[in-house]
């Protein structure tokens, strides 16, 4: 499975400092090794290195009734 634009994944991975640090975030946009997302947990924009993400999976849509 491929991370494409517009999805909401949950990432693992290593920090600068060393420390591993899981997430949900939507990707806004994926070039020249950066991931430029949204973190769900504070609503910032952040950019991650394609090679510190350790494990990544897709979240799921809730579904309304």
């Amino acid at each position: 499975m491929k991370m494409s634009i517009g999805q909401t994944i949950e990432i693992i991975y290593l920090d600068k400092a060393g420390k591993i640090t899981q997430r949900k975030i939507e990707v806004n946009g994926i070039r020249d090794g950066r991931i430029r997302v949204t973190c769900l947990i504070t609503g910032a924009p952040r950019v991650f290195l394609t090679v510190s993400i350790l494990s990544w999976m897709l979240v799921a849509k809730k579904q309304h009734a």
